[in-house]
């Protein structure tokens, strides 16, 4: 990488500034997303013109990708409100919440069932925040409050993301980066995936019950993360793409047999003690009557979702041939003052009919015709679903432009760079080992994309490790790749999506409280695990 960005104190705090700022303004002030984003991102400009000497075609290349990467998300956002809506007007919700205690009247195994299992399982396969728009309302659905139901999914599917999606995450980093011993890379990094999938579990449980939500989920979320998380490590040797694809299905299966047992099919004290599920008598206030129709047919649009997304994303020969239909806007090369440098690009991060968005307006339209049919309409219902579209989408689409807006130009002016390589020019390589996850973390926090983060880093650790002796890559790849899952937990566009989804876009301080505590917690273990996995080794 040919450039003379200056590696100093003053250039690493100006580039971190934004990210800093932007927690701030959405955590502390409470600012909207919208205006927190695009605050952060003419700050962003403003020190890529003034201090990192990018000019202002520079920034208008950046500016222009964050409005295409923004763009990419907010297809799923705008379907899943559609879904949303449309199940909600036709009170699908209100037939979920009383015919799920058919199968289990204990709502600790239904929130770790929802809320880590099936959101798992939607990221094994879709991805891009699929997991979190769907998952979300139905946890309301089922009477969880909505801070708690954003805040479940968020940190519910982390330990898929690196790879979910049919393993793109780790396509993508090895086409990003050279790295000689592979075995050797999967197998830390599903070690360290497995630990975040563990203590996922056991968060979830106790968000819901504190200690005793661990006490009498215990056993579940044992089993559960053996699936997942020593499934992927098994399955990531034979086939990434498929390893976490694989294990959750199986997770999904195990949970039928779960509930049959009298453990997790019957009330626990965790009902009796916990304060993330709604009171009886307020949600009587609010509901309106019940559709008479089964839960199968209340679920219906998501099974469809499920089955389209399952066979047109995990069947390699539909996919492959979805993914030769792709389009994406073309970007000249850019070069700042310092020499930095970004190649241009005919087709820059295409959208192809692998979008996970189509299969979601998919199963919406099936929804809103199912129920239709079913007779769950009265007169005017087109408009109240689009009136409740518009009215989550607006706010959500202007955070999530402001905020990829600011990764871009801050990724097109060197910022990004620098804040990986000055941590790589005062660490050693323990030291460097234990912050590797915390620049994946970044890399998610800023891109909302365990993806993004290391197709942006995984060539600057291959640098590092390079010109450091002792460095391992695969352990900083590894390190990276889960710090950059663990990150999505935080991603401004993620959480936008989810309280959007929810109906909640005021309480995204309250959401970021108990994500950002989980978020450092999960990211010290990794640490601790890379000191571990480097001493031993």
């Amino acid at each position: 990488m040919d450039h003379s960005l200056p590696l100093d104190i003053l250039h690493w705090s100006m580039a971190a500034l934004p990210l800093a700022l932007l927690l701030i303004m959405l955590v502390v002030f409470r600012w909207s997303g919208g205006t927190s984003g695009w605050i952060a991102a003419a700050i962003a400009a403003a020190i890529a013109y003034f201090l990192y000497e990018a000019p202002l075609d520079n920034m208008a290349v950046g500016v222009g990708k964050g409005l295409w990467e923004a763009l990419f998300i907010l297809l799923v956002v705008w379907t899943a409100l559609f879904l949303y809506h449309s199940s909600k007007k036709a009170g699908a919700f209100e037939v979920i919440r009383e015919d799920i205690e058919d199968y289990s009247q204990n709502y600790l195994f239904l929130v770790l069932a929802f809320g880590w299992v099936f959101s798992s399982f939607l990221q094994g396969v879709a991805g891009f925040g699929v997991p979190i728009a769907v998952v979300a309302p139905l946890l309301i659905g089922i009477g969880v409050k909505p801070v708690a139901a954003v805040v479940i999914p968020l940190i519910g599917h982390l330990w898929a993301n690196m790879f979910g999606t049919v393993g793109v995450g780790w396509i993508a980093t090895i086409n990003a980066v050279e790295i000689e011993n592979i075995t050797a890379t999967l197998f830390y990094t599903t070690l360290m995936l497995w630990a975040v999938n563990l203590l996922s579990g056991l968060s979830i449980a106790f968000i819901y019950a504190g200690w005793q939500g661990i006490k009498d989920g215990f056993l579940l979320i044992i089993t559960i993360s053996i699936i997942h998380g020593g499934g992927q490590m098994i399955v990531a040797m034979f086939s990434p793409e498929l390893s976490a694809f694989i294990p959750a299905a199986i997770a999904m299966a195990a949970l039928i047999l779960f509930a049959r047992t009298k453990k997790y099919g019957e009330k626990s004290k965790s009902d009796e003690k916990t304060k993330i599920m709604q009171d009886p008598e307020d949600r009587e206030e609010t509901e309106e009557e019940r559709p008479d129709i089964s839960i199968h047919k209340a679920f219906m649009p998501y099974y469809v979702l499920t089955v389209l997304t399952v066979v047109a994303l995990g069947v390699p020969a539909i996919s492959n041939f979805l993914d030769q239909v792709e389009f994406g806007p073309p970007f000249p090369e850019t070069e700042t003052g310092y020499g930095f440098t970004e190649e241009g690009t005919a087709e820059y991060s295409p959208i192809s009919l692998t979008h996970p968005a189509i299969y979601i307006l998919l199963g919406a339209i099936f929804g809103v015709i199912w129920y239709k049919r079913l007779g769950l309409y009265d007169s005017g219902y087109g408009k109240e679903i689009w009136d409740g579209v518009k009215g989550n989408a607006l706010g959500a689409s202007l955070a999530i432009a402001g905020f990829l807006t600011m990764t871009e130009v801050m990724g097109a002016s060197g910022q990004i760079t620098v804040l990986a390589l000055g941590i790589g020019t005062v660490a050693n390589p323990p030291v460097y080992l234990a912050l590797a996850n915390f620049i994946g973390l970044i890399g998610s926090f800023m891109t909302s994309s365990n993806t993004s983060s290391n197709v942006v880093f995984a060539p600057l650790h291959g640098s590092v490790a390079n010109a450091m002796d002792g460095l391992s890559l695969p352990q900083a790849i590894a390190a990276q790749s889960t710090g950059g899952a663990i990150g999505n937990a935080i991603a401004p566009s993620n959480i936008i999506l989810a309280t959007s989804t929810a109906g909640i876009q005021d309480k995204i301080a309250d959401v970021y409280k108990q994500t950002l505590i989980f978020t450092l917690i999960a990211a010290l273990m990794v640490s601790g695990i890379s000191l571990i996995i480097y001493f031993l080794v």
